[in-house]
This record gives structure tokens, sequence and C-alpha cells, in this order.
């Protein structure tokens, strides 16, 4: 699957919330962290934790994802957290994952800043449990994707039920690639097919600069692994390096809507209305990748919109911090440019362009009821755009 902003420090966390975390210490060894990369951009837009592996086959055990969130808690990473579920557990429901939610409650993450990968082997006849389970999730807020696309036991109809944000390609496949001609094969239909749906692929473990070619060529835009990022990184290391697209001829291509901006959809960084300029800055210096603020109402329905650029240039300075830090952040904020999700990429420039002081603000994504669902780079949407027009004669 960008940008998480808990409202405080984890410093400052309850004293009850230190006792919860330090009961769940990491197994085997380390937290690790991984950045997940916008291979457009070379930007890091959310981060992956993990605490100990992933149990193989048909497991409930949340352990390890609980002991990763608690870890992003104390590295205070504040991008979108990514963490990996078991299907047992996402299978079992509310209970079997309550660990993790107090954990999110523990640390201030909000669930629309999160996305839970379900991942592992689960038995044929638990198939409507999953897809129950998977929607309660959507339903408190969590961004919920699959895991181990093309070497697991998750059937690819599945994935059209579920409609996930995003599917995460099984690193062994990934690992296979170029070299084995039939893996990339398999590993471009995963992708073609998620792409049709809507739906963002994430390749893992990408270690050498011909995987991310043919990944690029896929048009697969999100990637994480050690071509990208060293084994120690962690969340305070910032940027990272990714090597420089191959340029290729473009294939010729009519003119049309364009696919709808949930294809592009990025996790958005959210504050509630009543959060002050000083918190919603130490977000913003915290973090180079991040471009917007949205200030959602306790419905999760964006409120007001914070550009980067316009709100710390208002607040520079000793008069400027003085003036705005200890008030609410809304009042050097604008109002939120909302499009549904079912929008044509074209259509969403189209609001972009209507204020001209705005244009490349970033646009929000809203559901059928109105809550934010991420947000839009019209950066993106313009690139699209420009690969959609025929080369002239």
């Amino acid at each position: 699957m960008t940008v998480h902003s808990p409202t405080s420090s984890a410093a400052s966390l309850p004293a009850a919330a230190s006792e919860t975390r330090s009961a769940h210490p990491a197994p085997g060894g380390l937290p690790m962290f991984r950045p997940i990369v916008d291979l457009d951009t070379g930007g890091v837009i959310a981060v992956e934790a993990a605490a100990g592996g992933t149990p193989a086959g048909y497991s409930r055990d949340i352990a390890p994802a609980v002991s990763a969130a608690y870890a992003a808690g104390r590295e205070e990473a504040r991008l979108p957290l990514v963490l990996t579920v078991p299907s047992g557990a996402v299978i079992d429901g509310s209970a079997a994952l309550a660990p993790l939610h107090e954990a999110m409650r523990a640390t201030r993450r909000r669930p629309r800043e999160v996305v839970l990968v379900v991942s592992g082997d689960f038995p044929p006849e638990h198939r409507r449990g999953l897809l129950v389970g998977m929607e309660g999730l959507r339903t408190i807020g969590y961004l919920v994707a699959v895991g181990g696309l093309g070497a697991s036991h998750m059937p690819l109809d599945l994935i059209a039920d579920a409609s996930p944000y995003a599917a995460v390609l099984s690193p062994e496949l990934v690992d296979r690639i170029p070299g084995d001609p039939r893996r990339g094969a398999l590993a471009r239909a995963v992708a073609q097919m998620a792409k049709g749906m809507g739906i963002h692929v994430l390749a893992p473990l990408v270690r050498e600069e011909a995987q991310l070619t043919m990944l690029r060529r896929w048009g697969i835009r999100l990637a994480q692994g050690p071509l990208l990022a060293p084994i120690d990184w962690r969340p305070s290391h910032g940027r990272v390096h990714v090597p420089l697209p191959v340029p290729a001829e473009p294939e010729p291509s009519a003119i049309d809507l364009g696919p709808r901006v949930q294809e592009f959809l990025m996790p958005a960084v959210t504050f509630g209305t009543q959060a002050t300029a000083e918190e919603v800055a130490d977000a913003l210096a915290a973090e180079p990748s991040i471009t917007s603020v949205i200030l959602v109402d306790e419905y999760q329905r964006p409120r007001a919109s914070v550009e980067r650029g316009r709100f710390l240039l208002s607040i520079a300075g000793p008069y400027g911090h003085a003036l705005h830090a200890k008030k609410p952040a809304h009042r050097l904020a604008d109002p939120p440019r909302i499009v549904p999700k079912t929008t044509p990429a074209i259509a969403a420039m189209q609001v972009a362009g209507k204020d001209s002081a705005r244009v490349y603000d970033d646009l929000v994504v809203v559901d059928e009821v109105g809550r934010c669902m991420g947000i839009v780079h019209v950066g993106d949407l313009i690139r699209h755009v420009a690969d959609l027009r025929p080369a002239a004669p």
C-alpha cells in the first residue's frame, strides 16, 4: 500500500499504555521496519512493521502484529503503518483482534492510517468468515489488503469478492523474477488483474534492479526491499534510494476519461478538527513526504485540508509560531477538495483546476457515506493523463 501523524508522541502516552506496550515484547528478536516506496516519486508513503516471523499456513496468532504496532509507537513512526495479520485471527472476528485494536488505541493510531495485510492459508469452509472479518475491519476504518498472492492458497476470485485496498505479491514470486519467465508471467497477470479491479499492487523484498525494471514495466507502483533501503532502516532515517527507471518507448493509447481516482489513492494523514497548529507542524516536520493533512470529524468525514507549503509559510518564524501554534489548525486550513472514489481521473483533474490558487493541492477521496478514504496527488493524475495522450506524428 505515505503518512501517519498521531496526535502526540509515543513518549507522552499514558502510563497504562506504556505498561501494555512492555507486556508485548517483539518475538524472535528486534522489530523490523521496511519503507513502502512509491516508485514514481521515490517517496516513502508508508512503513511496514514486523516483529518475528509470520506463522506459515493457517494461524490465529496475532501477537507478532500487536508487537509490531507497539514497536512502531516507540519509534514514533508518523507515516501510515502496514501490519500483517493471520487469516485465522480475521476469521475468528473482533474478539481475536481485540489486542490489535487496543494497540491502535494505546499508540494513538487512527484505523484509516493502518493497512492490515491479511495473509496465510485458510480452510475453504471458512471463506465466508474471512470475508465477513475483512468487512468488519473495513467498517472500523482500517485499509485491508491481501498478502501472498501468487504462491499462497488465497483464491483469486476471493480477491474480487473482498475488494481489498491493496494486493501484496508473494515474496517467493518476486524473488524468482526476472530469472524465471513463468513466474514473471504469473506476477504480471496478478498485477494486471489487480489493476483492472482498481487495487494497488505491492511488490515485497525487491533485491535487484532487474526486478525493479520489470515491476515498473508491469505498472506496479509500490515496492519495498533491500534494494531500496538497508535492513536496519528506521522511520527516522527518512528518504531512501530508488534507482531511476530505464527509459522505454510509450505505447500509444487513446484518450478516455481514465481510471477511477481510487486507483491513485494514497493513505491520508488525518487529525481531528480540534488539533492544534503545533501538532500539525510537528507531523509535517517529521516527514518531508507528507504533502497535506486532512482534518476530520468524529465520523471520519473531511472538514478541512492543510496544504504543506502554505501552512508552514504561515507558521514560520517566531511571530508566526507565537500567533498560531497553540490555536486550532483549521484556522490555517482550506475547505477540502472532495471527490467520490468512483470519479474518473480526468473529471478529478477538472475539480483540481477550478481554483487556480490550489491547482496542486491534494484531492480528498471519500466513500459512499462521505468518510475520508485517503488522498490523491494531482501530479499523479497529470502523469497518467499525459501517458494516455498519443504521441504527435
